[in-house]
């Protein structure tokens, strides 16, 4: 609790009245758009994900790394470009996401990219599979001014994380914690705060109690218990969960799986976030991560031009129309509601 509160407070220091009076246009647009049913739009991203690579060490079943199933090219993302973004919209953002596909650490400068967003005042997080916090890592992590580092714990024993972090080594992973977490100790640092994100599925929902008493033990601040997408859910799946809280999908009765949640035609997070590719193609949200509903490129465009532009006001439109006719949109339990 001590923890949430520090990393609340940490959170609402990036606070500016540029940032403050920003967040108000954006939820002035968004609820403009859902009460009268046609897309409007000020401001610019309160929230914006960067990914640093599609690369990933790891082969686990439900990622399109892992299972080397992109289309689009795999790479690194470009120093220059992020700084051109980051210059653009920092005096508006407020939270920054170093991720979306891939592994961050594979990225040979992304520490200095988080360091380049952290001096301006912007609020960082990561998500990482801990393989790469080796003790200098640890230490330049914690010196990069990074606010929360999110570890994918998915198994607190070898053979129950193994199942979905094929190639994985658990050992690697409290490693890496040790590192970080003695690391910030010793710089007196208060940040990042350290999560252990565990996805909940079949295989490993038996070992929640002990993903929590690990964390106590190694001083991580909080666990995050996950609910996992799975692609090819109609005819059920190994990996949902008999836990029916921490499932996306319902058991029709008739020997089919349906998702819960019931598409309503809005989305929180086409207002207020979306996602920037490693090569600056602009995606939707999270869900786009073979970046099918491209929005515009920032090799070609700047972030205000492509925010405010007709790809983008027509998507949104489309979403108030019919969310349920969008093809990312069907497997997603998520946007249905402010800040959710």
């Amino acid at each position: 609790m001590a923890s949430l509160l520090t990393d609340s407070l940490n959170f609402l220091s990036k606070a500016t009245p540029r940032r403050v009076w920003n967040t108000a246009q954006v939820l002035g647009g968004y609820a403009l758009s859902k009460l009268t049913g046609k897309a409007q739009h000020w401001g610019l991203p309160v929230a914006l994900s960067f990914e640093p690579t599609t690369s990933c060490n790891l082969r686990c079943p439900e990622c399109p790394s892992g299972l080397r199933s992109f289309t689009r090219p795999t790479g690194m993302l470009p120093d220059e470009l992020f700084r051109k973004t980051i210059d653009e919209v920092a005096a508006r953002l407020w939270y920054l996401i170093f991720y979306f596909q891939g592994e961050p650490y594979l990225h040979p400068n992304f520490l200095e990219l988080v360091n380049y967003a952290s001096r301006k005042g912007i609020y960082t997080a990561t998500s990482t599979n801990a393989h790469y916090l080796n003790d200098s890592n640890a230490r330049r992590t914690v010196e990069s001014g990074l606010d929360r580092l999110i570890i994918s714990l998915d198994g607190t024993t070898q053979e129950v994380y193994e199942q979905y972090r094929v190639g994985g080594k658990i050992n690697k992973v409290l490693e890496g914690t040790r590192n970080l977490i003695r690391w910030r100790k010793e710089l007196k640092s208060s940040t990042p705060r350290v999560v252990f994100q565990f996805l909940v599925v079949r295989p490993n929902e038996h070992q929640m109690e002990d993903a929590r008493q690990l964390a106590r033990e190694m001083g991580v601040d909080d666990v995050w218990f996950k609910t996992a997408q799975i692609y090819d859910y109609q005819n059920g799946s190994p990996l949902i969960p008999t836990i029916d809280y921490y499932s996306r999908y319902e058991n029709t009765g008739n020997g089919t799986w349906q998702i819960k949640n019931r598409l309503r035609n809005h989305c929180w997070k086409m207002w207020h976030s979306c996602v920037v590719t490693w090569d600056g193609l602009v995606v939707p949200c999270c869900f786009d991560k073979d970046a099918e509903y491209r929005l515009g490129d920032l090799q070609a465009q700047t972030f205000r031009q492509l925010w405010h532009g007709t790809q983008y006001r027509d998507f949104r439109a489309s979403l108030l129309k019919g969310r349920d006719q969008i093809e990312m949109c069907r497997n997603c339990t998520q946007g249905t509601k402010v800040w959710g």
